[in-house]
């Protein structure tokens, strides 16, 4: 594809990708004790803690990616919560059968955004992100 294209395309990617975790980080975060009464249905230990660490995760890399900053580390780090959040919480394979579809349609929604997220790790922010600024202002400074 053309690298003019691209250049518009990746930015818009991370931005859309990302959309999910800031919103859905800044609803557990605000709602803390609702998520952590759904971990602690899953069986899970610490619940609240872990409610505060998913909400911070989810916020705080879905910030970075958004705007390409420790962008392949922000994407690697979602994309490994995706698929164990996909697991966890979207096991269709042991859902109750009246609930087995939509759960089952939940998690390949969250192996295709894993998905996304290991091809953002793989390939980085791209050159409109603040990896790319800081990597050029680097540069500079070397060169001078």
């Amino acid at each position: 594809m053309n690298a003019s294209l691209n250049k518009f395309l990746v930015p818009a990617g991370r931005v859309l990708l990302a959309l999910i975790f800031v919103t859905s980080g800044f609803a557990k975060l605000t709602g803390l004790q609702g998520t952590a009464d759904y971990i602690a249905s899953a069986g899970l230990p610490l619940p609240v803690l872990l409610a505060l660490g998913a909400g911070l995760l989810e916020l705080g890399g879905g910030l970075a990616l958004a705007v390409g900053f420790k962008a392949r580390w922000a994407a690697l780090a979602l994309g490994v919560f995706t698929l164990a959040a996909g697991v966890l919480f979207h096991a269709y394979w042991s859902a109750p059968a009246e609930q087995a579809y939509v759960q089952q349609l939940m998690f390949m929604k969250n192996l295709a955004i894993a998905g996304g997220l290991f091809l953002a790790a793989a390939f980085g922010a791209g050159a409109l992100s603040l990896d790319a600024r800081l990597a050029r202002g680097t540069a500079r400074l070397a060169r001078a």
